[in-house]
Parts: C-alpha cells; structure tokens; sequence
C-alpha cells in the first residue's frame, strides 16, 4: 500500500496525469527525461491503445536525448498529440516536431537553435570526434524538422543558426504546429 504522506505534489500531480493519458516533460531535455518519458509513452501504449497527450515545456535539450524521444514518438502506435506549452527550444523542438499530431497552446513559443556542443578535453582528435558527432546530430535536426514542417532542409538549417524565435500561430505557419488550442480544445 502506498504511503500518501510521502507524495509530493510534483509526484500526484504526474500520477493524476498519467491516469489520464497525459505525459509531461518539463525542463532541460537530458538523456534521463527524455528516457522517463520515453517510457511513459511506451507504457501507457502498452496498457491501452487509447490516445495520449504529450506535454513539451522543455527550454533546450541535448541533441541524442531529443532525437531518442522523437524515435519513441514516432513508433509509437497510440494516437499521440504533442502539446506545447511554454517553452520548446533547441533539440527539444525535434521530439515536438515528431509527433503526428502538434499542438501549441496560445502563448507557447519556440526556438530553433542549433544544439551547443558542451565543452570538451582531451586530445585534439577526441574533440574534433565529438564535434563531428555534434554536426550529424544537427543535420539530423534538420532532416527531422524540414520533414515534419515540409520546408527545406537549407531553409531550417539557416534559422537554427540564426535561432529563430516563433509564437504559437508563427508556429502554424512555419509548418511546425498543425494549430493553437482554443478553450479546453487539445485533442
């Protein structure tokens, strides 16, 4: 038997989501949220092919975590819509993107930026290696984003660098949501 008490309120409030098929990530997009929710997804697929809703509120992210996420949201079988809320920036955008059916709440935003290559040691060789593996990632990025927004790839790839900034109805119109919620319409 769980032990109320111990709940905190981030935990009941996920759990009440979950309950009904809605799945939040919020944060910085790293490889441990995007495996959480990644997991999420797949769970609630598994216990009924009912529809879900993922909810992005996530300020940037790490280019594997985002495009490890975007894999799970594109295999999924459940009917899924992604739901942006806040803030969706950077990598993060290309787990949005993935999703079949993409929606921005009305005062959502998005950024897309190019992902930052962390800072590194080691030998020159070492460095080099991960900046050429930072540089598959982002064309990734943008083979993701120039295919979910029909746009071409050298167009997406010059507003990452640029960090193009886009509300909710820029949004629609880039081809990156499919609408804006109106009232308690998501779904």
């Amino acid at each position: 038997m769980r032990d109320d008490r111990a709940m905190t309120f981030d935990s009941y409030v996920a759990e009440q989501l979950f309950a009904r098929r809605v799945v939040l990530a919020r944060g910085f997009l790293d490889e441990e949220r995007a495996t959480r929710t990644a997991a999420q997804l797949l769970t609630l697929e598994a216990l009924a092919p009912d529809p879900i809703q993922l909810h992005l509120s996530c300020p940037d992210g790490t280019p594997g975590a985002a495009l490890s996420l975007a894999d799970t949201v594109r295999v999924l079988r459940a009917e899924l819509t992604a739901v942006a809320v806040g803030e969706v920036s950077g990598p993060a955008v290309a787990a949005y993107a993935a999703a079949p059916v993409r929606v921005a709440y009305p005062h959502a935003r998005f950024r897309l930026a190019e992902p930052k290559v962390p800072e590194r040691t080691g030998t020159a060789t070492e460095v080099d290696t991960y900046a050429q593996e930072y540089l598959r990632q982002r064309d990734d990025l943008v083979d993701l984003l120039s295919k979910a927004t029909g746009r071409q790839a050298e167009s997406v790839a010059a507003d990452l660098r640029t960090g193009r900034f886009l509300t909710a109805e820029e949004a629609v119109g880039y081809g990156l949501a499919q609408r804006v919620a109106a009232g308690r319409s998501v779904g």
